[in-house]
């Protein structure tokens, strides 16, 4: 099974910081940027530059609302973002099932050995 990863998404919810306002966004609705930057230990500018990452990759969307932009997260790009989050996840579990049958294979020769 092959999944194809949007790097580019996975790159932006890598950061635990954006990670934690990706969540403080989804409990209030939406958010500006001295909102989020009130609730982290984060400076306004560096939130806003973490919201320029998330809204590249489509993870935000931004309004005008007077001299400030108020950020919603895109409910069908995270759904996006966790279904491939599951893609990989099943696609490991294989893997590792298949590792521990060999493995499991070569501790009964190794025992039949004996």
């Amino acid at each position: 099974m092959t999944t194809i990863v949007d790097d580019d998404l996975w790159s932006a919810v890598g950061d635990p910081t954006r990670r934690r306002m990706l969540d403080l966004l989804l409990a209030a609705g939406d958010g500006t940027a001295t909102s989020l930057s009130e609730q982290l230990p984060v400076t306004r500018q560096a939130i806003a530059k973490h919201l320029g990452v998330l809204d590249r990759v489509g993870l935000v969307h931004a309004t005008p609302a007077g001299r400030e932009r108020r950020y919603r997260v895109d409910e069908a790009q995270l759904a996006r973002a966790v279904a491939q989050l599951s893609s990989v996840g099943a696609a490991w579990d294989a893997r590792l099932r298949r590792i521990k049958r060999i493995a499991e294979a070569i501790q009964r020769t190794k025992d039949q050995q004996k």
